[in-house]
C-alpha cells in the first residue's frame, strides 16, 4: 500500500480533508511548512499520526484563517488554528505562536506519507520539539512524544545533539538507562 492511501485509510480521510487543505493553501498562495511530528517523519523513520502541524508565513496568517473558514471548520485557540472536517478523523493543527512563522522562509519540499510538501528545516523541527518538550502545559503523554521525536532527529542526525538543551538530553538519558 502506497504510504499516502495508508495515511488516509488510517485517518479516515473519506472527505479528501488532506487534499482539499493543501489545494486551499497552495491556490491561495499561502505560504506554509509542516512542523511536528510529521515533519519528524520527513527526515526520520515515520510513526503514524492522526495529526499534521502545520505553521504559516505571519503575513499570510489572517488569509489562512478566512480561506480555511470558508471550507473547513476552524476553532482559534491561543496558539493556534484547529481545523477539521466531517468525514474525516485527520487533526490539522497550524501553530500561530510567531516563533513557529520563521520556519517556512527555511523549508524546502521533501516527502510526507506519500506527499511532497513543504517542511521546516530539521534543525527548526528539532527546535520545535524542544519548545513542546519544555512547555508545563502541555499534557504529560505529549511532551514524551516530543522527547521520542527528538531522539529519533538525534538517531538521524547526531550532530543535532548539540542543539539539544541538557535537560532533555538528560531525560533521553535516564530513558535509554531505564529501558
Amino acid at each position: 500500500m502506497q504510504a499516502l492511501a495508508f495515511w488516509k485509510a488510517v485517518t479516515m480521510d473519506q472527505a479528501g480533508f488532506l487534499e482539499g487543505l493543501i489545494a486551499a493553501l497552495d491556490g491561495n498562495a499561502i505560504r506554509y511548512c509542516v512542523i511536528g511530528g510529521q515533519a519528524v517523519n520527513a527526515y526520520a523513520e515515520p510513526l503514524v499520526s492522526l495529526d499534521l502541524d502545520l505553521a504559516v508565513a505571519a503575513e499570510d496568517l489572517e488569509e489562512a484563517e478566512s480561506v480555511l473558514r470558508r471550507q473547513f471548520q476552524v476553532e482559534k485557540f491561543a496558539h493556534s488554528l484547529n481545523v477539521t472536517q466531517p468525514g474525516s478523523r485527520l487533526r490539522v493543527q497550524i501553530q500561530t505562536d510567531a516563533r513557529y512563522a520563521r520556519f517556512v522562509e527555511q523549508a524546502a519540499v521533501r516527502e510526507v506519507m506519500g506527499l511532497r510538501l513543504p517542511v521546516a528545516d530539521i534543525e527548526d523541527v528539532v527546535q520545535g520539539k524542544i519548545w513542546a518538550a519544555l512547555d508545563p502545559e502541555r499534557r504529560p503523554s505529549k511532551r514524551r512524544k516530543d522527547l521520542l521525536d527528538i531522539e529519533r532527529l538525534l538517531e538521524a542526525r547526531p550532530a543535532l545533539r548539540e542543539r539539544v538543551p541538557p535537560e532533555i538530553l538528560a531525560r533521553l538519558s535516564a530513558d535509554e538507562a531505564a529501558g
